[in-house]
């Protein structure tokens, strides 16, 4: 889409009613920390499965390939665009209403659904501890969709004041690991490298898929990009972020396989609390799990405050319902966001949403990588050298450097996190497009507030060139999975029928074979479909010349 970019910031008052704070640099720091980390709670996984120097091998080189090129295209894309509904907004003023609803709703439906899972995991790690029935089990998660409900409906600085206390408490603990683990150094680090009964490609491929997760959500902050006061900050902030990050990842990590093991039995009978345990005491390693309920519960504190600034443009821009938009006129909050959630929540944490984890994950690595390619595009349309003071990334390679690691790893995670996550993920892919079409018919879209820039097609009721937009999403998730499937049906061959089978028991996420064959055929469809938009959009629905 060709703009008219004089300089400076674009889109500052979008969200005019929603109150400013202002942030500081470790208020930024810890905000991001709580999105994104919340502690090396999740590395333990990995050891067994890559082995520990392998481990430790790509808790380096992921930040570099992965969080860093996110950090960086976040914070320069929240400096020029300082708006809430961050990730919507960035594609949409690089690709247009439909590309940016997309991305949108799947993000937003991520946040939205995953919260659940901290307060799942918050209550396990008590009842641990603390015999609990069914009934006490429902009423603590309640209790604490309660206080995180009301502290993020009094506001984004007093949710990250919890934030501030939730990470200070969690740092100290996991750099207590490192320091008694290391003291305590038994055990080579590096022995082995890798898990040699793996293979070297099973135990990158674990790996890579486990440790990606570990250096996600950076795009966290960029949600709340219309209430920071003073978004010049966030670039700081978000570096030395990352590099907090990779230290409580890798320092604990080191301290706890070289003082503790066999490391085959990481994850199992062993993890970070086991150093306390073995090498300080009982107490300090109870001390440790309480800090586990901590870090779940900084996840869900920070991912609350993240999923109600969600749909809040998408709202004014008449691409959902208007009341999803709407703030509260005490604390400028969005209101009704935080109580749909919490009472999401209130059903969520009852049910077996295994599945919906299943499903979210691969349009996680598309939504991280097509968030760089839409950093690339606006580099064209708004162009650095107009900019200002602005913070940008220095380089001229550095954009290219942003958006081919992003895609590299993006689309390694995406084959190797498992089949069952690569197919079931296109629940969510078409789910995107279907609602679209739902919405724009019905809440009129961009369309409703400047019909001569967003025209509307009388014959198909959407945007103009839609159809041919909607043929380059069968083209290039039909590529996707076609081609998909055939590296799945290599890379899983040996293993693949039975693993499937004895984790799932029944089931299609259970037949290994019908899977691939599934995910070929979704492929070839969206390929089909991909001609057929092409052909019938180019008669009736071409892309305006002045548009895309």
């Amino acid at each position: 889409m060709k703009v008219k970019y004089e300089g400076g910031q674009v889109l500052t008052d979008v969200m005019p009613d929603l109150k400013k704070t202002k942030f500081s640099l470790l208020g930024v720091v810890f905000f991001i920390y709580c999105a994104c980390s919340g502690g090396a709670f999740g590395v333990e996984s990995i050891i067994p499965t890559s082995g520990p120097g392998m481990t430790l091998l790509l808790l380096v080189v992921i930040p570099l390939m992965w969080a860093l090129p996110m950090g960086l295209y976040v914070s320069e894309l929240t400096n020029l665009a300082p708006v809430d509904s961050g990730p919507y907004v960035w594609v949409k003023m690089a690709f247009g209403e439909f590309w940016g609803y997309a991305f949108g709703l799947w993000m937003a439906v991520a946040w939205y659904l995953t919260g659940a899972s901290y307060i799942v995991l918050a209550t396990d790690y008590i009842g641990m501890y603390i015999a609990m029935t069914p009934t006490v089990a429902f009423i603590v998660k309640a209790v604490i969709i309660l206080v995180f409900t009301v502290v993020n409906l009094l506001g984004v600085q007093e949710a990250n004041i919890l934030n501030t206390i939730f990470t200070v408490i969690i740092v100290v603990a996991f750099m207590a690991v490192a320091i008694v683990g290391i003291i305590n150094w038994e055990n080579n680090p590096f022995d082995p490298f890798m898990n040699t009964e793996a293979g070297a490609m099973s135990s990158l491929g674990v790996g890579i898929a486990v440790g990606v997760w570990m250096f996600c959500g950076f795009t966290a902050i960029a949600n709340l990009g219309g209430e920071i006061e003073n978004p010049q900050i966030i670039p700081k902030g978000m570096k030395l972020c990352i590099v907090l990050i990779g230290l409580c990842y890798i320092l604990p990590t080191i301290g706890g396989i070289v003082s503790v093991g066999p490391w085959y039995e990481w994850g199992t009978t062993i993890d970070y609390s086991t150093v306390l345990f073995t090498h300080v005491g009982k107490w300090a390693g109870m001390a440790f799990m309480v800090v586990a309920v901590i870090s779940q519960l900084a996840l869900l504190n920070a991912t609350t405050a993240t999923a109600s600034r969600s749909f809040m443009v998408l709202g004014k821009d008449h691409l959902c319902p208007k009341f999803l938009s709407s703030v509260s006129k005490n604390r400028k909050v969005p209101v009704w966001p935080i109580v749909i959630l919490a009472a999401l929540n209130l059903v969520l944490v009852n049910l077996d949403f295994e599945i919906l984890v299943i499903i979210l994950s691969p349009l996680l690595f598309i939504c991280y990588a097509g968030f760089a390619v839409a950093f690339l595009k606006l580099r064209k349309l708004y162009p650095v050298e107009k900019r200002g003071d602005l913070y940008y990334v220095k380089g001229k390679i550095s954009p290219y450097y942003i958006v081919i690691a992003m895609l590299i790893i993006g689309i390694v995670g995406l084959l190797l996190n498992g089949t069952e996550y690569f197919l079931l993920g296109y629940v969510l892919i078409l789910f995107a497009l279907i609602m679209y079409i739902f919405c724009k018919k019905v809440y009129g879209g961009l369309a409703v507030e400047n019909p001569l820039l967003y025209p509307v097609n009388e014959k198909t009721g959407l945007a103009k060139g839609d159809i041919v937009r909607f043929g380059y999403f069968f083209l290039i998730f039909g590529a996707i999975a076609f081609l998909g499937s055939f590296f799945l049906r290599w890379y899983e061959a040996d293993w693949g029928p039975e693993y499937y089978l004895d984790l799932y028991g029944s089931g299609l996420i259970s037949n290994w074979s019908l899977m691939i064959t599934v995910a070929t055929w979704v492929g070839a469809i969206m390929l089909v479909l991909c001609v057929i938009c092409f052909l019938v959009g180019k008669k009736i629905d071409p892309i305006p010349d002045d548009d895309e």
